[in-house]
């Protein structure tokens, strides 16, 4: 263990040692939930870590939220943390399919019940859940309405999430099981954006220098969705359509003004609200009842049903024909 992380855990344990003499033995002590995200600035990892802090302390738990940054080996330190502050359990939107499983292995190990959310592992038997959105069907759901604005035929561009995170290749699957069924439908540049609105900004300003006739472009998130929209906007363009994926409240906005034709919930309150309520469920029954990996379906916001929604969330019941 290098000293870094050694010091960290330190840093916890000394309160826990100095409060240990004002307990008494038999009292109630809350358990802890540790809620680990990727970051707390972006609105839809903000609104996951809300979400599921908010469910845990009305079921009367302690919790504890902190931000990895997308960097496994920070995820391995808090990690640490939690095992070091005895979390009954931890709720993880992961740094990485891959590089993540040690680190849920290792919580595991320490009796720690695991929770994914947003984002899987390629291992199972580790977590005691995996909910995440079907980011396939929610793509094929997106591909289809921008097809359709298109009138199925012209130019488009898409813009890629980060390379190390499963729901950016698992969207843009979705996204050309149904694109690539129409033959004047042409792809002319694919560039990931890393799902930030600078990034995603700054290659759109490229891609309008080099493509003069784009009709439209598909973003694997709202954020960077916007982003270009914002080039477009600032190239004083009219034309090219735009769509994103996750529901946050600038997209809704924006669908709602008619500057960005749709995007995709990725209902991520109700997905962390899930995790909470089988975490529970577990530590007071020893089972989730649920199978390991649930899949939480997406759904396709336009002007006509946009004021159904709110932050990552739909608000209201869906109407005939939504």
């Amino acid at each position: 263990m290098n000293r870094r992380r050694v010091a960290i855990i330190a840093l916890l344990l000394l309160p826990a040692c100095l409060l240990a003499g004002c307990r008494r033995e038999g009292a109630a002590h809350r358990k802890l939930i540790a809620i680990l995200v990727p970051s707390e600035d972006n609105p839809f990892f903000q609104a996951e870590a809300v979400a599921a802090a908010a469910r845990a302390r009305a079921l009367g738990y302690d919790v504890r939220i902190d931000v990895h940054g997308d960097d496994a080996y920070e995820q391995d330190n808090l990690i640490d943390v939690a095992i070091a502050s005895n979390a009954s359990a931890l709720i993880l939107d992961n740094a990485g399919t891959d590089a993540s499983i040690s680190a849920v292995r290792r919580a595991a190990k320490a009796g720690i019940a695991c929770f994914l959310i947003d984002r899987e592992i390629h291992a199972s038997g580790i977590a005691k859940a995996q909910i995440i959105a079907d980011n396939v069907k929610g793509g094929e759901l997106l591909a289809t309405r921008f097809a359709d604005a298109l009138g199925h035929k012209g130019e488009y561009a898409e813009l890629l999430g980060k390379e190390s995170d499963t729901n950016a290749r698992v969207r843009t699957r979705g996204f050309h099981n149904v694109l690539d069924r129409y033959p004047e439908l042409v792809r002319v540049t694919a560039q990931s954006a890393n799902w930030s609105q600078s990034e995603a900004f700054q290659r759109t300003e490229t891609i309008l220098q080099a493509h003069g006739d784009l009709n439209g472009i598909i973003a694997g998130n709202d954020t960077m969705a916007l982003g270009a929209l914002a080039a477009v906007k600032n190239a004083r363009i009219t034309t090219i359509k735009i769509v994103g994926f996750d529901g946050g409240p600038d997209a809704l906005a924006a669908v709602r003004a008619g500057t960005l034709d749709a995007t995709v919930l990725q209902p991520a309150v109700k997905i962390a609200g899930m995790a909470v309520d089988e975490a529970d469920r577990f530590l007071k029954t020893g089972t989730t009842g649920e199978p390991e990996r649930q899949f939480v379906q997406c759904e396709l916001i336009t002007k006509k049903n946009v004021d159904e929604f709110g932050q990552f969330e739909r608000l209201k019941p869906a109407k005939a024909g939504d």
